[in-house]
């Protein structure tokens, strides 16, 4: 007898790289989940980072994916930062409604000083900087960027400042990383990623519930504050914060099983994965289309043998131009 096909709402049922939206109706909460398995590992593998900067930009790409694919329209959806950091930019794009790319740049020199100096968290990394969260609708509409600073605390953290000062929603962001080791079908010893998430936000139908303390005013702000926070909400973040990072990576767990363990005494449901790929949107004809810009000269200096050759930095792919062919567009 063939075995019986999972179905929705049963563990196991969405597996890598599906993302879970999810709602707790006793707690107001909804949120996603996901767990990146191949995604995220193959992205990686492709440039293969250190192991401290695919940490980071494993971070990027979970954050980048659990608030892409809440996104309705047709667009895309970046996360970059720019700092003086070790790792001084990262670069995720999530192109509705499921393609992910990711990039990091960094210095060598520096890295391996901070590798010596056990310098290797998220914060240390980047350094002092800005975290841009882009939202781009297409040619008719004007892009919308929220802007927050890097200022030592983790990803996490900043996630839920922009959440908080771009739409007002109490929010709260987990994410985790796990480096495995294995061997391949020829039985020589691999490194891989994992990686997961989870995002919860208070949606309260009353929207005065949504209610949080004031922002800290800067330097000379020495105020004293009485706040009472929902007590729905203190609830939902305390579940939240019990979240282990090998929770949310091992496989044998789940999202499904997860979201189980931490919401089943109030009652949480799940809906429709959604499935996210590694695709990057560079193409031959785009990059083409970016060298009908240059000059005659510039496109002398560029050409070697007679030709152009551009690599993509997401994808790793490269193009080759004839010179003759640049001259033509």
């Amino acid at each position: 007898m063939a075995d019986k096909a999972t179905e929705l709402g049963e563990f196991g049922f969405a597996g890598d790289d599906r993302v879970v939206p999810f709602q707790v109706e006793g707690l107001d909460v909804r949120g996603r989940a996901v767990q990146l398995g191949p995604l995220v590992n193959t992205i990686l593998a492709r440039h293969d980072y250190p192991a401290p900067v695919a940490r980071l930009l494993a971070e990027a790409m979970v954050l980048t994916v659990l608030i892409g694919t809440s996104l309705k329209f047709q667009g895309k959806f970046t996360v970059q930062t720019k700092s003086n950091g070790p790792v001084d930019l990262l670069v995720v794009d999530f192109s509705t409604p499921q393609d992910v790319r990711a990039y990091a740049r960094f210095d060598e020199d520096a890295l391996k000083t901070a590798v010596e100096e056990d310098r290797t968290s998220p914060e240390a990394l980047l350094g002092e900087g800005v975290l841009a969260f882009t939202i781009d609708q297409g040619s008719f509409m004007q892009p919308y960027q929220g802007i927050v600073p890097l200022d030592g605390t983790s990803l996490e953290e900043i996630a839920g400042v922009y959440f908080r000062q771009s739409e007002q929603i109490p929010t709260r962001v987990r994410l985790g990383v796990a480096e495995f080791f294995d061997r391949d079908e020829e039985g020589h010893p691999r490194r891989g990623w994992r990686a997961g998430g989870l995002i919860a936000q208070f949606l309260p139908e009353a929207p005065e519930r949504m209610r949080q303390p004031d922002l800290h005013g800067g330097d000379g702000d020495d105020g004293e504050y009485v706040f009472s926070e929902d007590d729905a909400w203190s609830e939902a973040q305390v579940l939240v914060d019990t979240v282990d990072a090998d929770e949310l990576t091992d496989p044998q767990i789940g999202i499904e099983r997860l979201l189980f363990r931490l919401f089943h005494e109030r009652g949480v449901r799940v809906y429709q994965p959604q499935p996210v790929f590694d695709r990057c949107s560079c193409s031959r004809e785009k990059i083409k289309g970016v060298l009908k810009s240059f000059s005659d000269e510039e496109i002398e200096e560029s050409q070697e043998d007679g030709a152009i050759t551009v690599t993509c930095e997401f994808c790793s792919t490269t193009y080759r131009y004839e010179a003759a062919e640049v001259r033509e567009v």
